[in-house]
């Protein structure tokens, strides 16, 4: 693959945005499939880019005929369907930002974002969604309009404009609409999860966008990803599924199946067969866990799926390390592959994936051995949403435990103290209306401060060794990274999730969750009966396993690292909870609080 360098990049998107790059893939790429859904009746509907690009001109034609000026913002509040990409296109198509607020946001924190963004639209989902804006209707002078997609029994309010009168209106020529927005403009703000304040406005330009994307394109090895199959399922406030399915999408031609909630992503995939698939480690923990489980109802076939497993282990390891495979191997290979592997990655819709990719939080590095032993090609990317997504990834030549290299075009290096720093076309122009802020994450001469700390091995490859923002530290004044520690937990098969408890506290303990999908048949397997999970989290074997499993993850850290005592929970955290959030990320404060007696009770003899 040719180097492609940061002036490579600014060469090639030099003058575009996003809706100028959408208007080439819609002239060049028209009739092919730009967006999927599943209807009620579980037939499918499909947009071709042209019909896409159709009601994304109807829709910012009824933005305009509203009073929307280029510049001017406007929040969306909706889940994963084919709409949002309408209507977020329409939005740029206008010359405004859109901005995604979280599905689950309070009317409280609905106040606040649409109001520090200055937005004058809000675009909602449903009923459910407008009654959080109406009841802080009054706070938000700034919004002189809402729009919803779904009333079907007309309960909103007659100023309310529904959805469809957009659509009515007649399109604008996207060739005209597409050269409103400058590179300098806001394409969108992501507003971070606000876990230690204010939630921040992170801006983001379409030079930013689509020189992240053609980063990425380099990436791909390839001259044309048109067509490829995607599901897009992750909330769209979060930059990874933005750039992902949304971005990428109109840039490139994508294939893009709305999936409106995570939970629903294993039928998706079994139907979609997606090509490009992102995932946080909990979807792909999830997915092992399902096949882990599904083959302990056979011992023998397990046996053999594993040994099968442990045989192509190191042929794919030589594979990722940039070696020829003998005649041997290779036959080694095709042979487990076709009697093993193909069903599994069959099963689980995983058998037409080209690129696999992880992020946004640790994931254990034996998991991704896993995955690439079974012919599944995931890889770990690193970035924030401060650097449009991505900062490091490689997925092809790919390392266990470390996030790749930098992407191309971009810089990455240590500080004195080992943080990470970023520069390239990628980093944002700092927080909405937080100078003092801004200047905290970047320096005057452009290097993004991720607060993150790493190293590097000879050939360029990041480990993230410390995830800075989230340390803890024991009454002993030590300071410990617990997502490190949680990842090496969570790479037992028992362990479904769990969080590591420490700051002033004597010691490291940890609550961890049984997973609902292996625990059971691991049970069944060792001949223990249970008729519920909190009767399993109790049962003396399923204790000894999982202090296994906590002193395997001991073995890989230092004296003061180590979990002393845990607590096993039996009920699953699931997603935008008091344990996590949107995208499953670990919210410490909610687990503190909720779990506050059984934490005080790991410290009480």
């Amino acid at each position: 693959m040719a180097i492609v360098t940061a002036e490579d990049l600014d060469r090639m998107v030099e003058g575009q945005t996003v809706p100028s790059q959408f208007a080439k893939t819609v002239a060049t790429h028209g009739d092919l499939v730009a967006l999927r859904w599943r209807n009620d009746d579980e037939s499918w509907g499909e947009l071709t880019f042209r019909d896409y690009a159709d009601q994304a001109c109807r829709v910012a034609a009824g933005l305009r005929d509203m009073g929307v000026e280029p510049g001017q913002r406007v929040v969306l509040m909706m889940r994963n369907r084919p709409e949002f990409h309408v209507t977020d296109m329409a939005v740029m198509l206008a010359g405004a930002t859109p901005i995604s607020i979280y599905n689950s946001s309070a009317p409280e924190q609905v106040q606040y974002l649409a109001g520090h963004s200055e937005a004058v639209v809000a675009i909602v989902e449903d009923i459910g969604f407008l009654e959080r804006f109406l009841k802080v209707r009054s706070e938000l002078p700034a919004i002189r309009s809402i729009v919803v997609l779904d009333d079907p029994d007309r309960l909103a309010p007659d100023d309310v404009v529904p959805y469809s009168k957009l659509l009515a209106t007649e399109p604008v020529a996207l060739d005209e609409a597409a050269g409103i927005a400058t590179p300098g403009d806001l394409a969108t703000v992501i507003y971070t999860s606000g876990t230690t304040g204010p939630p921040k406005g992170v801006m983001l330009t379409h030079h930013n966008v689509v020189w992240t994307a053609q980063s990425l394109f380099a990436c791909f090895q390839r001259d044309d990803t048109a067509g490829m199959r995607m599901v897009s399922y992750l909330p769209m406030a979060h930059i990874a599924e933005r750039m992902t399915s949304h971005y990428q999408g109109a840039l490139f031609g994508y294939e893009v199946t709305t999936c409106p909630e995570p939970s629903m992503l294993a039928l998706y995939l079994r139907e979609v067969r997606p090509q490009v698939i992102f995932g946080v480690p909990r979807i792909w923990e999830k997915l092992h866990a399902g096949v882990t489980s599904a083959l302990a109802a056979d011992p023998e076939k397990k046996q053999k799926f594993e040994e099968a497993v442990a045989a192509s282990t190191p042929i794919v390891a030589k594979r990722d390390a940039g070696q020829d495979l003998t005649d041997e191997e290779q036959g080694t290979w095709d042979f487990l592959d076709a009697v093993a592997f193909t069903t599994v990655r069959g099963l689980v819709g995983l058998d037409a994936v080209e690129f696999a990719i992880t992020g946004a939080a640790p994931i254990p590095p034996e998991l991704i051995v896993w995955y690439r032993a079974i012919g599944v090609p995931l890889s770990e990317i690193y970035g924030m949403s401060e650097n449009t997504g991505p900062l490091t990834w490689d997925p092809v030549y790919v390392k266990p435990g470390y996030v790749g290299r930098a992407l191309p075009g971009v810089e990455v290096k240590l500080a004195d103290d080992g943080e990470v720093l970023g520069r390239g076309g990628l980093i944002f122009q700092g927080y909405l209306n937080d100078p003092e802020k801004t200047a905290e994450a970047l320096d005057e001469e452009g290097w993004l401060h991720t607060g993150d700390i790493g190293q590097f091995d000879d050939d360029g490859y990041l480990k993230i060794v410390d995830r800075k923002k989230e340390l803890i530290i024991t009454a002993g004044g030590k300071n410990i990274s617990p997502a490190n520690i949680e990842a090496a937990l969570k790479a037992h098969p028992l362990i479904g999730q769990a969080a590591v408890i420490g700051d002033n506290r004597p010691f490291i303990s940890a609550l961890v969750v049984l997973d609902p999908e292996v625990a059971p048949s691991w049970a069944k397997e060792h001949g223990i009966e249970a008729d519920t999970m909190a009767e399993l989290a109790v049962h003396p074997e399923v204790m000894a396993e999982v202090q296994r499993g906590v002193d395997e993850a001991n073995a890989r850290f230092s004296q003061v690292e180590r979990v002393k005592k845990f607590t096993v929970l039996s009920e699953e955290w699931q997603p935008d909870s008091e344990e996590l959030t949107p995208t499953m990320k670990l919210k410490r404060r909610g687990v503190n609080q909720k779990y506050a007696a059984e934490i005080e009770a790991l410290y009480s003899s």
